[in-house]
């Protein structure tokens, strides 16, 4: 069963701040608006399914530079099935080189955590590398992909050896869906949508509470990085339980210009700016659209491309969308035309990088490039 919901995306950050996600390509000429550059070509990279079979790829986020067992270049990828394909299970990340190879880079034992993780492991597309090589990867678990059973969960912090040295939880973590970052030397801010609040006790209907957090974190050379201050900048966004998606709410983000954070509104299908997400010290509600309907049909995964265009995939189509800054949807791309109707669920996490825009591809689990 695939999943009709995302990740993750992870985007690019603002042009003054060190993007942990996107590396240093562009996949979208820039514009003053000029016409984004053609994709052509998809091509697949590698399967994500490691040894223990875990399935649905969803978070991505390239390896800004060597450190312990990550290699510059390299792509995550986060796991959110266990290999009987049950939601909000999976528990492993794994490392693709650009040439196609895989290894695992972290497995997570749920008895093992070093801190607080309520209902255990579920990696989703809440995943970013930060300064120094620490690894934040988002967990939505459940018992056995029920629904009804999805916990609070909380953010897993993973050194570059790919063990888990640390858990972010409470302070507004709730259902961490996925997740940009951006900073510089010490610090980092994470951008982090949650899709559990009062959605569980909904029983599948619609409430009104999504959220985006901003977590400002240390990330030291040493010693372990610390959750400095967690801040609300958005809120209010549509949410639900699902028996297919599992959970439907706001999911992907991104930095872009002048600091402004767009989301991914999926129930509401329209991409919303935050303004001033950086710097404001309240809740900017649930923002203005920057652009609605169109070819957006439930948009998941967003990531920014130099040139601020903005790259939503959709979980009703397949299809990838390029938004202008200004709002005008300016190109679209079909990346997977599998299962019926053709994309449904299948698209997840974005990362840019000088190749073109990684994503993942949940009906074939694997990972592929857009050139």
């Amino acid at each position: 069963m695939r999943v009709i919901h995302k990740r993750v995306t992870l985007a690019a950050a603002a042009a003054t701040a060190f993007s942990v996600i996107a590396a240093t390509g562009v996949a979208v000429a820039p514009l003053a608006e000029a016409q984004p550059q053609a994709f052509s070509t998809v091509t697949r990279v590698a399967s994500t399914v490691p040894g223990n079979g875990d399935l649905n790829p969803y978070g991505v986020a390239i390896v800004p530079r060597s450190q312990g067992k990550l290699h510059k270049g390299d792509v995550l990828v986060s796991n959110f099935n266990n290999k009987a394909n049950q939601q909000g299970t999976g528990t492993t990340i794994v490392e693709v080189t650009p040439r196609g190879k895989t290894s695992l880079f972290a497995q997570i034992n749920r008895a093992r955590l070093p801190g607080a993780c309520p209902g255990g492991v579920g990696l989703t597309t809440a995943l970013a590398i930060l300064n120094h090589g620490w690894v934040v990867v988002g967990s939505l678990p459940t018992t056995a992909g029920n629904p009804a059973t999805s916990k609070a969960g909380c953010l897993l912090v993973i050194n570059s050896s790919g063990k888990v040295v640390e858990t972010f939880a409470g302070k507004g973590i709730n259902g961490p869906w996925d997740m940009t970052a951006a900073g510089s030397g010490r610090v980092a801010n994470l951008f982090v949508t949650n899709v559990l609040n009062g959605t569980v006790a909904a029983k599948g209907k619609v409430v009104h509470k999504g959220t985006v957090l901003r977590l400002l974190v240390t990330t030291p050379r040493s010693g372990l990085p610390k959750l400095l201050t967690a801040t609300t900048i958005a809120s209010g966004f549509p949410e639900r339980t699902d028996p297919a998606a599992l959970v439907i709410g706001p999911t992907g983000v991104g930095l872009g210009a002048h600091g402004t954070l767009y989301v991914a509104d999926t129930l509401n299908n329209r991409i919303a700016a935050i303004p001033d997400a950086m710097f404001r010290a309240g809740s900017a509600g649930t923002g203005r659209t920057l652009t609605r309907n169109g070819a957006l049909k439930g948009p998941l995964g967003l990531a920014i491309a130099f040139g601020g265009n903005i790259l939503s995939v959709n979980s009703g189509d397949g299809n990838l969308v390029v938004t202008t800054p200004s709002g005008k949807q300016a190109a679209v791309k079909t990346l997977d035309t599998s299962g019926s109707p053709p994309g449904a669920g299948a698209l997840f996490g974005l990362a840019v990088a000088p190749r073109g825009v990684y994503f993942v591809d949940d009906s074939t689990n694997t990972l592929n490039l857009l050139s």
